[in-house]
């Protein structure tokens, strides 16, 4: 897939999650719009009924005041007698003390008759005692509710005359009071809206994985394709030699073609290894030989297979066995293949002399076995990616440093296979260090 088809994909991915996110937002809106205006008109119709709640209760309040004063042969007016000192609590002056039941008979008839059918308590204010005297409490549709219902504590007004109180307990607002916004409104929207950004960023992150496995793919089968050819070529050059009439005559120029020939097969075999190696992990059924194996003989074998190439270079191929534990369980040959790739990197990525020390210690049980060199070193944005399949370090200016970038990876899956674990510590310039650590083997002796 080229860059301009990803982007292109990009774009139009990311316009689609845009728009998702607009038209959610926009129902969200209308919905909350529609809400808000249902509330209005919702409160307007309560405003209205608790008006003419209260408009009846003041008439039917008024009537009962100007029966009193009938009864009490008062010639006096009292003008605006009924005061609504709270939503549901209503103050009527009158001139006198009245009987609780003569005032609970009056009560009962004007509201029956202004079709007043609510639950309320009443009480009287003593002005001699400056306490509400209390009343009952009243249910006009069913009598029983009176007798187990909770009294309620009636409120005392700032007032010097006489007066009696109307409460209505089940009346708790004049005012409707909306409903909060449900969480369901929006808690679909956003659990959508979250999916969709999780869909959109796992598949942007498998469309990048899939053009960097791709772009790696084929520097490896460049990289494959060079380091297979140059040995053939050379073979194949050196086969023609050999072949030339009296080339017997010429035992020195045979032997160095022979020998050259001897050579580059033997690279040809270490390149398809390596790449044989690959294909047995990708399987995931690697099966390992396991025994007892002195790491240290190990060290020996591979330190012996790089001396003539360090010598070569006038380099140091040193060790620091330090560890007393140096037997473990696993594969003889890949744990030697495991050594070699690390050694062969600390070579090759030593470009002036090498210098490369093996060492190893008993450290919490484990045995640690650390590369050492101080070659080019390993910049730390590289770090993370060194132990990946077919990655190879840049190297800057460095163009003579073959290699299919499997060996790290190689190291890492066989460590790993062992009960292991592998570090790496490296700054460019100064080098690098490749630690290991396995679980001994306690049975050893």
């Amino acid at each position: 897939m080229s860059r301009r088809t990803i982007a292109t994909v990009i774009l139009l991915a990311t316009l689609s999650v845009v728009g998702v996110v607009l038209t959610q937002v926009l129902w969200l809106d209308r919905a909350f719009n529609v809400q808000k205006q249902e509330a209005e008109l919702h409160l307007r119709q309560q405003q209205q009924l608790d008006k003419q709640f209260n408009d009846r209760v003041t008439i039917a309040l008024t009537a009962v005041a100007e029966k009193i004063l009938s009864i009490n042969k008062d010639p006096s007016d009292l003008y605006d007698a009924v005061k609504q000192a709270r939503p549901n609590y209503f103050a009527v002056a009158i001139n006198d003390t009245v009987h609780p039941y003569l005032l609970e008979a009056l009560l009962r008839k004007e509201f029956m008759r202004r079709n007043i059918v609510d639950d309320f308590e009443y009480g009287i204010y003593d002005c001699f005692t400056d306490s509400v005297v209390y009343g009952n409490y009243v249910s006009l549709l069913d009598s029983t509710v009176a007798d187990t219902a909770r009294h309620s504590q009636l409120l005392k007004l700032d007032k010097d005359g006489h007066y009696f109180g109307v409460y209505f307990p089940r009346r708790n607002s004049s005012l409707w009071e909306p409903k909060p916004r449900s969480r369901a409104t929006w808690i679909y929207p956003a659990i959508v809206t979250l999916i969709v950004f999780g869909f959109f960023a796992y598949s942007l992150l498998v469309i990048l994985r899939q053009k960097r496995l791709s772009e790696i793919k084929n520097d490896f089968i460049g990289n494959m394709t060079h380091e297979l050819k140059t040995p053939i070529s050379t073979i194949a050059l050196s086969s023609e030699v050999l072949c030339e009439p009296g080339i017997e005559r010429e035992p020195e120029r045979l032997r160095m073609y022979a020998g050259i020939i001897r050579s580059e097969n033997e690279r040809l075999r270490t390149q398809v290894e390596r790449v044989l190696q690959l294909a047995t992990l990708d399987r995931e059924n690697l099966a390992l030989k396991r025994e007892r194996v002195d790491l240290h003989a190990i060290i020996g074998e591979v330190c012996a297979s790089f001396a003539v190439q360090v010598k070569e270079r006038s380099g140091t191929l040193g060790t620091d066995l330090q560890a007393q534990r140096h037997t473990v369980t696993g594969d003889t040959v890949h744990l030697t293949n495991m050594l070699f790739n690390l050694v062969d990197n600390a070579v090759k990525y030593s470009p002036g002399l090498v210098e490369v020390t093996i060492a190893t210690r008993n450290e919490g049980g484990q045995l640690c076995i650390s590369v050492r060199d101080r070659g080019l070193g390993i910049r730390r944005e590289d770090q993370r990616h060194v132990f990946e399949r077919f990655y190879r370090v840049p190297t800057g200016n460095v163009h003579n440093v073959k290699g299919f970038g499997l060996g790290l990876h190689y190291v890492q899956q066989i460590v790993h296979a062992h009960g292991g674990t592998i570090g790496l510590a490296s700054e460019p310039g100064a080098g690098s260090t490749f630690t290991i650590r396995l679980p001994i083997n306690h049975d050893a002796a």
